[in-house]
């Protein structure tokens, strides 16, 4: 948190959390990808990339739930997702 709290509403500390947990799952992602790809034993690799799978679950989870509770970060995904 970069300001006080005490000036911050509730719904802005919402979706620093949401916006901090998204981070952290991209992050891991990441991390998994980096890891599967580094390992030579393949069962450790399905393990990992598993993992991967599950946390783009959840980092889709939290797009969505920022998108409902923020209607202009809701206009700029109609805007940029899912175009050809």
């Amino acid at each position: 948190m970069y300001e006080e709290t005490s000036k911050v509403t509730e719904k802005t500390l919402d979706k620093g959390r949401a916006i901090d947990s998204l981070r952290e799952e991209v992050e891991a992602v990441n991390l998994y990808d980096q890891r599967a790809d580094a390992t030579s034993d393949e069962d450790l690799k399905k393990i990992l990339l598993h993992n991967a799978k599950e946390e783009k679950e959840h980092a889709a989870m939290l797009i969505e739930w920022l998108r409902k509770n923020d209607s202009e970060f809701e206009a700029e995904l109609k805007e940029y997702l899912f175009k050809s």
